[in-house]
């Protein structure tokens, strides 16, 4: 009977470290994966964080565009480039045609 309880023993023993051995490999695999994908979850992060700043820039940039399109500058500027007009008190040069 003895003999019978060292074996039982060194079976629960076998078993019990067979489990621990199993749930370590099982927990050092799921620590790498989630290293991996914390790893992706900072790159995306990263990436996102340089889209919000440059839709910040290009929301400043048209705000500035938008003000800027009020002025009396820009109105005189569209007028001479895209409609050829001129203020009264300007002369218009051409180039002669020799040159």
């Amino acid at each position: 009977m003895h003999r019978r309880d060292k074996w039982g023993n060194r079976m629960t023993l076998i078993g019990i470290t067979v489990v621990v051995l199993s749930l370590a490999v099982v927990v050092n695999l799921k620590s790498a994966s989630l290293k991996a994908k914390d790893l992706e979850y900072q790159i995306r992060e990263e990436n996102l964080q340089a889209q919000k700043d440059e839709e910040e820039q290009r929301t400043k940039d048209l705000e500035e565009r938008k003000i800027y399109v009020q002025t009396k500058q820009y109105i005189e500027e569209v007028a001479k480039e895209k409609l050829g007009l001129v203020m009264p008190d300007e002369i218009l040069l051409k180039p002669s045609e020799g040159e």
